[in-house]
């Protein structure tokens, strides 16, 4: 009996010690993100000039995603947030459909409410449902990231505003499938943590925690 005891004392300082390292990741991480505002807040991976043909617009739209840091914690959240919750890809989907018709919105000329905001809002929000307990309905937060990508992908506009059709669709093409692989980067490896043991729920959680502060730091930034 007291040897079935200590294995299992055993297994759960292994997994609070993994929880831990999760944990001191991600506030690296968030180190990072405060000590970059540069790099947070460029929002334009070509240094502000619009893209002149479609292999310029479709590394734009590469590059867009991952130098909005914002935008990225926030496809990786939802990547996280759609394997904890066993819906399949249906919210990364959903964000990722809704951005393009929020860029449409930008190109149209028709504004959103504060969208830096809530884009801000939205990866606090969602690093919120990662980190609870017990799952929030499914197809509320599909709902919420459908929201949440029409006010990425306005922001994602600003850096195609004024270009040819071309470079247009081309920056379309990039910037959905580097957030789809992102996305899908994110919910293979928590579905390896969810499979692997119990463990493995508690460090989605603890990233959870983790996207929440970073969202916190982006909407006190923008708040401030």
């Amino acid at each position: 009996m007291n040897h079935i005891e200590s294995l299992r004392s055993f297994k759960a300082i292994s997994a609070l010690g993994q929880a831990q390292r999760v944990t001191l990741a991600a506030l690296l991480a968030i180190a990072t993100l405060l000590i970059s505002p540069m790099a947070a807040l460029a929002h334009h991976p070509s240094g502000g000039e619009t893209p002149s043909n479609a292999f310029e617009g479709f590394l734009s739209g590469l590059g867009h995603p991952v130098v909005g840091l914002d935008h990225l914690a926030f496809v990786i959240a939802a990547g996280l947030l759609a394997a904890a919750m066993g819906r399949g890809l249906t919210i990364p989907i959903a964000f990722v459909v809704a951005s393009l018709a929020g860029t449409g919105i930008h190109l149209m000329s028709i504004e959103l409410p504060a969208p830096e905001f809530m884009i801000s809002a939205s990866v606090l929000l969602f690093g919120i449902l990662l980190a609870l307990k017990n799952q929030p309905n499914g197809l509320l937060v599909t709902a919420l990231a459908a929201i949440a990508g029409l006010f990425h992908g306005f922001a994602y506009g600003e850096a195609i505003f004024g270009a040819e059709m071309g470079p247009l669709v081309a920056y379309l093409l990039g910037f959905a499938s580097i957030q789809m692989a992102i996305a899908l980067g994110a919910y293979w490896i928590a579905k390896r943590l969810r499979s692997g043991s119990d463990a493995g729920a508690l460090n989605l959680r603890f990233a959870g925690f983790a996207l929440a502060g970073v969202g916190f730091a982006f909407l006190s930034g923008v708040v401030l």
